[in-house]
């Protein structure tokens, strides 16, 4: 669509560059399909044996529960778009498509910060409060937490992700590895000060303030485990947060280093940050359900007990 002077106000769409100057890209593209293609199968079979065993229907799993659905998604609206450009070699993304894939991103990413700050939440209640924690995080109370979280994070996403009003007149070359809002603000022709602002406010709101959070829950967690008498206790109450602190680490190491590093001007090279920025996307929601749920003993005790029951019903014939 053009106006009178001949400036684009709504594009077709963009075409996707980043990584085009990158050494076997799509080699490495392959390997975020790999890790997509695990992602997707250990995180249904983690909602499905959480969604039918009612044993389960506790706090803690609706979490990870959540988290598993936030998983699915996020990395779904990054890897099938990669086939296509890099795979296909078909780079190019239809407008709407690239408004919905940038508005599906940062809302999954933005929940992805805040499940583990969920999941920081329970640790914390369980440890903290043992003796309370039933009273404390009911099921009504963590429904309440997840669907606030989501209620909120959707609708203010979808505030800061509008480009539709944008004009744009010169370049459609998207430096990034999928439509991404930064990259394509840039090529707008308008004035963009106030989304700039608002999405500065959005990174601090959904990285700053939720790593913080997870920060000064453990900081209560580790108090009350020193104070614990008894070293097994105190070495149970440490295991079940390692994987979830190795999961924070993922996640946010790489989204912080990239991020302030430009805040203080520091040039990065485009493929180091997409390299950088698309494992923190897609190697945590892989991680997740093997490192922090699969390994829990509630879950392995579900899968044992599945596994048992098929064997019982179709038992393995004697070959002699």
């Amino acid at each position: 669509m053009q106006n009178a002077n001949n400036s684009i106000v709504q594009p077709a769409g963009f075409y996707i560059v980043a990584l085009s100057s990158m050494s076997y890209s799509n080699i490495y593209v392959m390997f975020l399909t790999v890790l997509y293609v695990i992602t997707v199968i250990c995180n249904v079979f983690l909602i499905t044996i959480i969604f039918y065993d009612h044993r389960l229907h506790v706090p803690k799993f609706m979490a990870v529960g959540n988290l598993a659905v936030v998983d699915l998604v996020l990395s779904t609206s990054l890897v099938p778009g990669m086939i296509k450009t890099y795979i296909v070699l078909d780079n190019f993304v239809p407008f709407k498509l690239c408004i919905v894939q940038m508005y599906t991103y940062y809302t999954f990413l933005s929940l992805e910060s805040l499940c583990l700050c969920i999941l920081s939440y329970d640790r914390f209640i369980a440890i903290c409060f043992p003796l309370r924690q039933e009273s404390i995080n009911t099921n009504t109370r963590m429904a309440y937490i997840i669907g606030a979280v989501w209620f909120f994070v959707c609708t203010v996403v979808l505030y800061s992700t509008s480009v539709s009003t944008l004009t744009f007149c010169g370049s459609l070359k998207v430096n990034s590895y999928f439509c991404d809002y930064a990259p394509v603000l840039r090529l707008a022709c308008s004035d963009v000060t106030s989304q700039w602002n608002f999405a500065t406010a959005l990174t601090v709101l959904f990285n700053a303030v939720p790593l913080t959070f997870i920060l000064l829950t453990y900081v209560g967690i580790l108090t009350a485990v020193f104070k614990m008498k008894n070293n097994q206790s105190r070495y149970k109450a440490l295991a079940t947060c390692t994987e979830h602190l190795i999961i924070v680490a993922l996640f946010f190491i790489p989204i912080f280093i990239i991020f302030n590093l430009g805040f203080f001007g520091i040039i990065i090279n485009s493929n180091v940050r997409t390299v950088c920025l698309s494992l923190s996307s897609l190697l945590t929601p892989c991680v997740n359900p093997i490192l922090y749920s699969l390994k829990t003993k509630e879950i392995q005790k579900r899968i044992y007990s599945l596994l048992t029951q098929r064997l019982s019903v179709h038992p393995v014939k004697n070959l002699h």
